[in-house]
């Protein structure tokens, strides 16, 4: 297997974050985004979206979405889970995953994309071409101070997002916040819960993947 990623890229880290967690080593290539590697034939030639990660299998297969990639590998080695042992586990992570990638990570993509100066044009990731929207950029930072202060209550009553051990969500939920600090949406100072979970995140060693 092959994992294409970029080291600056919030959506591959979730997949090696997720790997850093499972003990699984995968040889890696570094796609250069800034370049617009991605959108080159040799690239769409794997993935025609032009986004990463992506993991191709032994026989070629390219699996193109950071949730699968990592839904694939909690199939190839089940512990430590981190999707859940049962089936209602599963379901209750994944569609707490799902809102936080809704609530929270697109927002944050919401407001960054549609306000970089680097990124003019390049509104929504993929092959096309897409113009920024001020309004959007202003929407998503409004969606991103919901989405902390409904994190912040939702952590008021466990130690982790998706119920009582670490899951993908805490993984989709740190990249998310550590996403919006770079898109320079700080974590307000009054979230207690959120930010003692946070900085539990931050102690794991799988956070320096």
């Amino acid at each position: 297997m092959q994992l294409y990623d970029c080291a600056t890229a919030p959506s591959p880290r979730r997949v090696r974050i997720f790997l850093a967690e499972k003990g699984i080593s995968i040889p890696t290539r570094q796609v250069d985004l800034r370049g617009r590697e991605q959108l080159q034939p040799a690239f769409r030639a794997i993935n025609e979206d032009g986004t990463v990660p992506v993991l191709v299998l032994d026989d070629g297969t390219a699996i193109a979405d950071a949730v699968a990639i990592c839904c694939y590998l909690e199939d190839l080695q089940p512990e430590p889970a981190l999707i859940g042992r049962t089936a209602r586990q599963r379901a209750l992570t994944i569609a707490c995953n799902r809102q936080l990638e809704r609530d929270g990570f697109y927002a944050v993509m919401e407001a960054l994309r549609n306000s970089t100066p680097g990124l003019k044009n390049r509104a929504l990731p993929g092959p096309d071409d897409y113009q920024q929207i001020p309004a959007l950029a202003e929407r998503g930072r409004a969606r991103v101070n919901s989405f902390f202060a409904r994190l912040d209550r939702r952590l008021a009553a466990t130690a982790f997002v998706a119920g009582e051990s670490y899951t993908i969500a805490d993984i989709t939920a740190f990249i998310t916040v550590e996403f919006a600090q770079r898109a320079k949406l700080p974590l307000p100072p009054n979230y207690p819960h959120l930010a003692r979970w946070l900085a539990n995140q931050s102690a794991r060693p799988s956070a320096k993947a």
